[in-house]
């Protein structure tokens, strides 16, 4: 009863806190943005499923022409329905839904005005997190780096949902679509949110690759050189099927 309690509260807040935004910013939802709320949400479904995310602690985006659709905030994935469709301008301001956006808004935003990026994907992994709490960079440790661009940074800390946690997250992303967040998590983006979340769960998938090779006593794992990690990267960018 007492969790039931917080979650109708929970999405009482929402509600109520999203009538400061002007009514006048607000419209209906185009056929386009309706489908793609629809995908955002499967995805954020999976990001639980997965074991990528617990409870509301993570979020997801996707961008639709100057429209950013977003993950609203405290609000259990499983309860968001197609009216639920919430959005933002890349301003930030509210023209899509009733519920406040998620708290994370200006690190999704800062992604979409500084890269060609389609899609946002944010999560508190257990492995990536732990990672992020060790080490500066995620040491080389599987050819896939190369796929996210290279050798994964870690975002020094800064409170969540704010300018300087999107700022140093930025630093982070320089030539990369993914990184991690000191004490927090990650955050990886694409041009879909299929391939958002692919990268999510490769990065989530290398570090607990390195912490179970480097909790070995007595033994290093063996790392890879720049240039390797530069290589496969190279090849990869030619991996699959060809349209």
């Amino acid at each position: 009863m007492a969790e039931q309690r917080r979650d109708h509260r929970d999405e009482r807040d929402a509600r109520e806190g999203a009538q400061d935004v002007p009514e006048g910013w607000r419209r209906g939802a185009s056929a386009e943005e309706a489908q793609a709320w629809q995908a955002l949400v499967a995805t954020a479904r999976r990001t639980v499923a997965d074991g990528l995310v617990v409870g509301t602690s993570g979020n997801v985006s996707v961008r639709v022409g100057d429209t950013v659709l977003v993950t609203p905030s405290g609000l259990p994935y499983d309860r968001l329905a197609p009216d639920d469709v919430t959005g933002v301008d890349l301003d930030g301001r509210q023209v899509l839904g009733t519920l406040v956006p998620t708290s994370e808004l200006p690190m999704h935003l800062a992604v979409y005005r500084t890269t060609d990026a389609r899609a946002v994907v944010h999560t508190h992994a257990v492995h990536a997190t732990a990672v992020s709490t060790l080490v500066p960079e995620l040491p080389a440790i599987h050819y896939m780096a190369g796929a996210l661009g290279g050798p994964v940074r870690v975002a020094p800390y800064a409170a969540y949902g704010t300018d300087e946690l999107a700022e140093n997250m930025l630093h982070a992303l320089a030539d990369r679509t993914a990184c991690l967040l000191q004490n927090h998590g990650t955050m990886a983006y694409g041009t879909t949110l299929d391939q958002a979340y692919d990268r999510t769960a490769q990065l989530e998938w290398m570090c607990r690759l390195w912490l179970t090779a480097s909790s070995v006593p007595g033994l290093s794992p063996t790392l890879l050189s720049p240039e390797q990690v530069a290589e496969a990267g190279e090849k990869l960018r030619r991996y699959g099927q060809r349209k």
